[in-house]
């Protein structure tokens, strides 16, 4: 089949595939968060570990419980880590050194995945199991019930209360991520993922070397890594290892997986508040902008000017004959609008604008669709701004989903907006001005600059893609990296929270002949504008100094 057609029937199939899910499984999550009914096993569990399921928290409250919840898990992670050579199927590992341990526990329980190390020699199987394949649920849990207690604030009135944490964070895990996540295990194994506990061991190549052959336990981490936007891959070559992702149909199900939940929770936004009209607008914006990658890649990966490039038909340096451009850019172009990180193919190796358009990608907040949870609640604070940015033009005080946008949610609002910029910026700002973290680049100019700038924007974004053309594995790298996603992870979850303890405080406002409906194409555009303006006048000068100068050159 042409590569070309081919491309265009995988896309295809994969827009139909998800618009077939938007309504089903949206509808499910929204019955999982609002059911009052605990299922046995909930009950259990709540019993053990002491907690009342039928209270009701402030957005303090849950903004503590969600903090003390990572918090330990880091620390958890941390452990085992540290201690792995000496747990069962540790496969001859040592334990992971302690820097790299710190940038690695802070990486998982953030949703980044961002990865110093090689899988299979450096991570034993009960630390891939017990505590990375943990946090891949975890983290996209706490995800997930972040944006729920915000869907709260625009249902609720006069109350100051955001639902239960704990409650949120078990249910979404029973109910939803573990079922599909068996499902879609068994489906991987059935495409040739492998999922067993062979150890290490030597075989003999064609050519008369010897090379070093890793089993384990990869399905099973594969499709939570996918589901639930984290991107770790158990070996070193990522979605490009085809003991991960060995043929076309398991490339197209691993992005079907790392985009339905992104793509069915504005669903979910739209049951919950009685107005479905605002989730179909909301997955309108995200599809679109997601298109808009995905095309722009494919085009400039095909197009791109060379002798060499030219006669191959395209740009193939590091991407896997297995896919092609085609399948490589969906999946490259799906990987950074969500928060997932899993590449299969060398991001480093796209061309320049190929590249620009990733990072851009990255830049946008990850709104389109985002990471699971992560990418509606930042697509609703942006809608806030939106509508905000509308008031003003009409003259009248804003309103959305029938709440005000007063002063007091513009500040939460803007914070929000403000935290992930700030801590990418400063970070690549940092590393580019001292001369330790300077070692790391392999490439001086502007594909230098390009890479710093991704890796920071890939880390305060949770995504953990990287072009992996610079050194990371140091000092500072592993601290830095640690804490940008640390406080680039939680410091916009608890504006978020904030936000929604604000709207749930007020009364419902009645909509009027001046109201602005944030359900018609017009809104739709202005949010598009809003998001793409705000990347511009943030990101600008970094893309100008980076892909374009190099894209230009």
């Amino acid at each position: 089949m042409n590569p070309s057609l081919a491309g265009v029937l995988q896309l295809v199939l994969l827009v139909a595939a998800l618009a077939i899910c938007y309504k089903p499984l949206g509808d499910y999550i929204a019955r999982v968060f609002t059911s009052p009914k605990h299922l046995r096993v909930e009950s259990g569990f709540y019993r053990l570990m002491g907690i009342d399921a039928e209270a009701d928290q402030r957005w303090g409250a849950y903004a503590r419980s969600m903090l003390a919840f990572s918090g330990t898990c880091v620390l958890f992670l941390y452990l085992l880590e540290r201690i792995q050579h000496w747990l069962p199927y540790s496969n001859g590992q040592a334990n992971v050194p302690p820097f790299l341990a710190w940038n690695t526990a802070a990486s998982f329980v953030t949703n980044t995945n961002w990865q110093n190390y090689s899988g299979e020699t450096t991570m034993g199987y009960v630390v891939q199991m017990a505590g990375l394949a943990v946090q891949n649920f975890v983290s996209a849990a706490v995800g997930i019930v972040v944006v729920i207690a915000l869907i709260r604030g625009f249902m609720r009135s006069k109350t100051d209360r955001l639902g239960n944490f704990w409650v949120d964070t078990t249910r979404i895990v029973i109910r939803v991520l573990l079922p599909i996540s068996v499902i879609g295990a068994i489906i991987l194994m059935a495409a040739g993922v492998i999922d067993n506990f062979n150890a290490t061991h030597v075989i003999s190549t064609l050519t008369g070397g010897q090379q070093n052959m890793v089993g384990g336990p990869v399905a099973s981490q594969e499709v939570i890594k996918e589901l639930g936007n984290n991107g770790g891959g158990f070996f070193n070559a990522n979605s490009a290892h085809p003991f991960e992702n060995p043929n076309p149909f398991s490339n197209w199900f691993e992005i079907f997986l790392l985009l339905v939940i992104p793509f069915a929770l504005p669903r979910t936004f739209g049951k919950m508040v009685g107005d479905n009209r605002q989730g179909y607008l909301l997955v309108g914006v995200m599809a679109f902008l997601w298109l808009c990658a995905v095309g722009g890649i494919t085009f400039f990966e095909w197009q791109h000017a060379g002798t060499a490039l030219q006669a191959a038909g395209g740009a193939m340096e590091g991407k896997e004959v297995r896919f092609g451009i085609p399948g490589s850019s969906l999946f490259g172009g799906s990987t950074t609008v969500t928060s997932t990180g899993a590449v299969n193919s060398f991001h480093d190796s796209f061309t320049a604008f190929g590249g620009g358009i990733l990072l851009f990608d990255l830049m946008l907040g990850e709104v389109v669709p985002g990471g699971v949870g992560a990418g509606l609640y930042g697509m609703l604070m942006l809608a806030v701004l939106t509508v905000f940015i509308g008031g003003l033009m009409v003259g009248r005080t804003p309103e959305y989903i029938g709440k005000k946008i007063r002063p007091t949610e513009m500040k939460w609002a803007a914070a929000y907006i403000l935290a992930t910029p700030f801590s990418a910026l400063i970070g690549a700002a940092l590393s580019l001005g001292f001369s330790v973290p300077q070692r790391s680049i392999l490439n001086p100019g502007p594909h230098g600059l390009t890479e710093i700038v991704y890796a920071f924007t890939s880390m305060a974004n949770n995504n953990g893609s990287a072009f992996a053309g610079l050194t990371t594995n140091t000092g500072w790298y592993n601290l830095a990296g640690g804490v940008v996603m640390l406080v680039a992870r939680f410091a916009p979850m608890i504006f978020v929270l904030a936000l929604g303890g604000t709207l749930a405080r007020q009364q419902p406002v009645p909509a009027s002949a001046g109201t602005l409906e944030t359900h018609t194409p017009l809104f739709a555009a202005l949010l598009t504008g809003v998001i793409i303006i705000l990347v511009g006048l943030t990101y600008f000068p970094a893309l100008a100094l980076g892909p374009f100068a190099e894209g230009l050159h």
